[in-house]
């Protein structure tokens, strides 16, 4: 009998599909008892013996070195800094995961949270349940200079959907040149989309907002310095991957006004117990980017399948490509 492990939570709870699948192949399922995010140490424990994992974001090294039995990781998601990739080819583990499923949640999350920071919707929320009434003025995003840094699922995305808003201007950074997506995306209008390095981004941007994934090259990538080129008027906005933004130097930089405020979906240790929380003019959410009823069934139904072709000998729908392999190679 396989012995599955599932470490992400929640699984399951919005439709059983997921579960059902694995269970009727007699396997031995155990989902994350705990119901929030575990440590690595826990995964380690809970998952020792097992056959396969269907993990988070957990970091699975621990696990990895202590469990000689594994055979297959399997992602709900797309981000992959806690799996060690080259140690899991070492140890012959193969992983997939869901690289499709998460994007257009996150697109929506991220629109939301730009109309939300510049109209100031969640400073008229805390002020009205004070008893005050401001009726708060922002920019509209047809009126902003937007930076997107990343243009990979979700950045090209949101960049599609912001086209509609008809923003002053769009500024553009990625690791690639990304002139044929731009022109696919904003074909049929006016609008005017460069491609800049990420000072000028940090410099021009009303908006900035993250869509990078974590690795050494990404981490702290904006800190105080970054924070020191943006004008008061900025925001900014990650729902990639905590540790990107450093969370102290972003705390100052709001504080002491240096920048407008923030909205962080994602954070360097989950669930979330900082400073930043003392702050009303940053917006903060619960790694909530996947969270809508489709993506997490997408997301673990994918995950599973892949867990069910692999111990079936079938191919396999969504395994991690090389590429993420030379990624982490180089940093």
């Amino acid at each position: 009998m396989k012995r599955i492990f599932v470490s992400t939570y929640p699984f399951g709870q919005y439709n059983e599909e997921p579960i059902s699948i694995l269970k009727k192949e007699g396997w031995d399922v155990v989902l994350n008892p705990t119901k929030r995010k575990l440590t690595s140490e826990e995964v380690a424990e809970y998952a020792k013996n097992v056959d396969a994992i269907i993990a988070g974001t957990e970091d699975l090294t621990p696990l990895i070195l202590k469990n000689p039995d594994l055979k297959i990781i399997s992602r709900v998601g797309i981000g992959l800094d806690s799996v060690p990739l080259q140690l899991c080819r070492d140890k012959n583990i193969t992983v997939a995961y869901t690289p499709d499923a998460v994007t257009m949640a996150v697109v929506e999350l991220t629109i939301g949270l730009m109309v939300s920071l510049t109209r100031k919707v969640h400073l008229a929320n805390f002020e009205l349940r004070r008893g005050g009434w401001s009726r708060f003025t922002g920019k509209r995003l047809g009126e902003s200079v937007i930076g997107l840094i990343g243009l990979g699922r979700v950045g090209s995305n949101v960049l599609r959907i912001l086209k509609e808003f008809r923003p002053k201007e769009i500024l553009v950074n990625d690791l690639k040149d990304k002139t044929n997506e731009i022109q696919q995306i904003m074909q049929n209008t006016d609008l005017i989309v460069r491609q800049v390095t990420k000072e000028e981004i940090y410099k021009h941007a009303d908006i900035v907002s993250i869509h990078v994934p974590l690795t050494n090259l990404t981490r702290n990538m904006i800190g105080k310095t970054e924070l020191g080129l943006m004008n008061a008027s900025t925001f900014v906005i990650n729902t990639a991957r905590g540790g990107i933004v450093n969370e102290s130097d972003l705390y100052h930089a709001v504080k002491a006004e240096q920048i407008a405020g923030a909205a962080i979906d994602v954070f360097e240790k989950e669930p979330y117990k900082g400073n930043l929380i003392e702050l009303e003019n940053i917006i903060l959410t619960e790694h909530m980017g996947s969270c809508s009823f489709d993506c997490r069934y997408l997301m673990e139904f994918g995950a599973a399948s892949e867990v069910v072709r692999f111990f079936k000998g079938e191919p396999l729908l969504n395994p991690v490509p090389d590429e993420e392999l030379e990624n982490q190679r180089k940093i």
